[in-house]
């Protein structure tokens, strides 16, 4: 490509500079037809989404799924084919369910192409034409206004007052100067200005492509409930392998046949795996996604409701999540006095909070720095918004405001000097006089020094800029001295002040108050932006993300070790400004490496492959590109940085709800291994209280809906009174309370009303019974009974690990436990009173010894939990003592 020359004065080229034909006259159609046939469409690639099939394949043949199919096999082997089929109908349904929450879930995002706008101005055979985005070629002279989405990557041959957002590729808020010769990258729009630009390069070969694929080209880390899980099944696995061995080498010892012994051990092993925890773990993460899709968060996948809960640090961005992504102008300095202004948004009304002697002071600077801009505040639907650059649009609020709302009058602009980045001010020629606006330290050494009796200039500018404010001068002058060959430089001198502009992009109201609540809950925050150092520094202070002591960096000074980098990053309250799209990648990595669990925002396509290497991506749904809300697991559907809040807690909740459910399903095959071991004991002297058939339905029958009751429990007030869960599932505490409380209570009651009825109907120690006895069946319902009901208890007393039963708030409280209550003796009085499905089960109902000892299994329960409560309290408050 020929070298473009530009011009020193605010990005317009030299009209006197050569131009090769493609930079006057643009492409031919034939040319670009040509082109197109051999570059193939301006599209951005995506990846082809896996066929339906095959996610829903995944969902069955995962570590737990895979267990499952293998003890249904043995099942079968083992000569029950009912307890195989009854596998794999809940291997089946839990697939289904979890493919058609994460399916909805994905359809909810929009695709990444959609960035693209659909058609564009080009020059083609001389002429302006409108042309779709795809057919976009290389070397094509695209023609580019206010509000144009730019549709591949361009050299600018032209540009006059071109500013553009590139906020989602760099995270810079602020809109970018461009001058002849400066590349422009797809995916940004311009929000000032005109130009014309030669495409460079399109699709695939496009900055925005390059950081979409680095974004898809990382494989998602396992999320640390998926790590948990995968944990405890392979534990589950070599307790029940371990456990079958051990049975068939004491059936072996009794003297049973090789072929019986092998069938008794199978039956004992798939009896110790818990079918209904699979589906129980899916249904409860399913019920905390629907919940945080009630308080405006989408997760888009089933395993991020609980990682949130496990979030330790949070980085965050600042524009749009920290504030609300709008700029006002909240103060007014003039010579004659200062004019503060309440927030208002974009809308042309807001209160003076002082100064209004100084309002026709602030009414002029407001009225000159509008004549300078081209952005407007416009009404969409009842809603003020910015059209064009923010800054621009506040300005134009500004004026309305204090013309009490109504529409200003422009005069004809004559002369136009465009902003640059050198000179970082603009000027425009109206009425005969020059208008100007800038940055301070270039506009107010060039006016003439304020009157006696008045602030310096300089001086108000450092307490606006200390109290966090963008600062603008406002300057005016005569015309008439500007020859028609000045250039900015000559022409924009001499000045007179007229006041000054300070800027505040608002944090959220509810920003400083979900920040207190992330420190009270153990989690770190820090602040990851592109912004400027000092901007972002000063909205950490103000929404109290900084604390004292808490770094402010800088991108470019971060060291290129990872270790040295996570060391300096693990500080809460710390601002990394200037980043760029790999920095942040790094920042999510190193901070994992210490063992973080890491949340990170984003909206820009800038922030994909971070929120891709995160534990948890936060996209925000409002603000957010295509990009980041495909990186990501949650999508903010408010932007607020208190949904993430929100989430955390129901996050929290649901891991304690898995612990909890996990809690019950592991009682009850303490309560059914129970039969098993006594047996083996006895030496086959004692008969077996209960079948591996009555197992399955204690496990499927009667146990899955207090289970999903369990996992469907609300947040508790004090979930965030705690640092995040770092534990395992299956800890210590989980050990003790299952193996040494809830259990044996719930198996001494089940052996007692067994050997009750067995007792009082004439047998003793010792002596063998057929297995059709009606006494035998009466007692193994006994148990039966003593299991679902010690159960039900074990259902309320898993509600709370320090709270006895009798404490506990019920009313107004789940009430899908009461549910689930119902339905459980609603399924035990059809397995006992259901002939054909009694005798499917080998049980009968108990007499009125097997009831009264059954039921005791509640007060039982209870008993041994509340003491180990009082225990546990005890314990906890000598903690706190020492």
């Amino acid at each position: 490509m020929a070298e473009l020359e530009t011009s020193g004065d605010g990005g317009a080229s030299d009209p006197d500079a050569p131009r090769t034909r493609r930079e006057v006259t643009g492409l031919s159609s034939a040319e670009a037809a040509e082109r197109l046939a051999a570059q193939g469409p301006n599209r951005l690639p995506t990846a082809p989404p896996p066929p339906w099939w095959r996610s829903l394949l995944a969902q069955m043949t995962h570590f737990f799924a895979v267990m499952l199919w293998i003890a249904g096999v043995l099942a079968f082997v083992a000569g029950l084919p009912q307890l195989g089929v009854a596998i794999y109908v809940v291997i089946v349904v839990n697939g289904v369910f979890a493919f058609l929450q994460e399916h909805r879930a994905e359809r909810a995002a929009e695709r990444l192409r959609e960035l693209l706008p659909r058609d564009v101005t080009v020059v083609r055979d001389g002429e302006p034409v409108t042309v779709p985005a795809d057919d976009l070629v290389v070397d094509d002279l695209v023609l580019l206004e206010a509000g144009d989405r730019i549709s591949a990557d361009l050299v600018a041959s032209e540009a006059h007052a071109l500013r553009v957002d590139t906020s989602t590729l760099t995270g810079e808020s602020v809109p970018e100067a461009i001058e002849a010769g400066d590349r422009l990258s797809a995916g940004c729009f311009v929000v000032e200005g005109e130009a014309r630009a030669v495409v460079v390069a399109v699709g695939a070969d496009t900055r925005l492509a390059g950081i979409a694929a680095l974004a898809r080209s990382r494989s998602r880390p396992p999320s640390p409930l998926a790590r948990e899980l995968h944990r405890l099944v392979i534990t589950i696995a070599r307790i029940a392998v371990g456990v079958g061995v051990a049975f068939f080498g004491l059936a072996l010892l009794l003297g049973t046949a090789p072929s019986d012994g092998f069938l008794f051990a199978v039956g004992v092993t798939v009896a110790l795996v818990p079918e209904g925890l699979l589906p129980t773990v899916t249904l409860s993460l399913a019920i905390g996604a629907q919940r945080m899709a009630a308080r405006k968060a989408l997760v888009r996948r089933l395993e991020s409701v609980e990682t949130l809960g496990s979030t330790t640090f949070i980085c965050t961005d600042k524009t749009g999540t920290l504030t609300r992504n709008e700029m006002e102008v909240r103060v007014v300095w003039t010579p004659t006095g200062t004019t503060r202004l309440a927030g208002g948004g974009y809308g042309p009304v807001a209160d003076l909070v002082d100064g209004s002697v100084a309002r026709a002071g602030a009414q002029q600077v407001a009225q000159v720095a509008r004549a300078c801009s081209t952005g407007r505040a416009v009404e969409v639907d009842g809603v003020w918004r910015a059209q064009g650059d923010p800054m621009e649009a506040a300005i134009d609020a500004l004026s309305r405001r204090l013309a009490d709302g109504t529409e200003p009058v422009d005069g004809v602009v004559r002369r136009r000097f465009p902003f640059d980045p050198r000179r970082r001010r603009m000027s425009v020629v109206v009425d005969g006089r020059l208008l100007l606006k800038g940055a301070p330290e270039t506009v107010l050494d060039r006016c003439r020094p304020p009157g006696p009796g008045v602030d310096a200039p300089a001086e108000v500018v450092e307490q606006l800029t200390a109290e966090g404010l963008r600062v603008l001068a406002v300057a005016t002058r005569d015309a008439q001295a500007i020859g028609p060959d000045d250039d900015a430089d000559r022409a924009e001198r001499d000045l007179t002040l007229l006041g000054l502009l300070a800027f505040e992009d608002p944090p959220r109201s509810d920003v400083h108050d979900s920040l207190g609540e992330c420190r009270r809950a153990g989690i770190k925050v820090a602040m990851i932006t592109g912004d400027h150092p000092a901007t972002a520094h000063a909205i950490a202070v103000e929404t109290g993300l900084a604390l004292p002591g808490a770094p402010v960096l800088d991108g470019s000074d971060l060291p290129d070790d990872d270790t040295e980098l996570g060391e300096l990053l693990d500080t809460d309250g710390i601002v990394v400004a200037r980043v760029s799209p790999e920095d942040k990648l790094r920042i999510a990595r190193a901070l994992q490496e210490r063992g973080h669990v890491v949340a990170m925002t984003g909206d820009g396509v800038n922030d994909g492959p971070a929120l891709q290497q995160a534990d948890i991506g936060v996209a925000m749904g409002e603000s957010g590109t295509d990009v980041a809300r495909e990186s990501a697991d949650l999508v903010l559907l408010d932007d607020h940085f208190a949904t993430i809040v929100a989430a955390v807690e129901q996050g929290r909740a649901t891991f304690t709800n898995v612990r909890r459910f996990l809690t019950y399903h592991l009682t009850d095959n303490v309560a059914e291994l129970t039969p098993f071991v006594v047996w083996a004991l006895s030496a086959g002297r004692i008969p077996l209280a209960l079948g591996v058939l009555q197992i399955l339905a204690l496990d499927i029958g009667t146990d899955l809906l207090p289970a999903l009751a369990l996992g469907a429990e609300p947040p508790s007030d004090r979930v965030l009174d705690r640092a995040p869960h770092s534990g395992h599932l299956l800890n210590r505490r989980v050990l003790v309370r299952v193996f040494g409380v809830l259990g044996p209570a719930e198996a001494v009651i089940e052996m007692a009303a067994f050997a009750a009825v067995l007792l009082v109907g004439g047998w003793r120690p010792g002596h063998e019974v057929p297995t059709d006895w009606p006494v035998l069946l009466a007692a193994s319902g006994a148990a039966f009974s003593a299991v679902v009901l010690g159960q039900l208890a074990n259902m309320a007393a898993c509600r709370s690990s320090f709270v006895p039963v009798w404490r506990l708030r019920w009313r107004g409280a789940n009430r899908l436990l009461g549910i689930a209550a119902v339905t459980s003796l609603a399924a035990l009085a059809a397995s006992l009173f259901v002939p054909w499905l009694a005798d499917l089960l080998g049980q009968a109902p108990p007499p009125p010894v097997g009831w009264a000892v059954a039921l005791l299994a509640v007060p039982a329960v209870w008993l041994a939990d509340s003491v180990h409560k009082r225990a546990r309290r005890g314990r906890a408050a000598r903690l706190v003592a020492t």
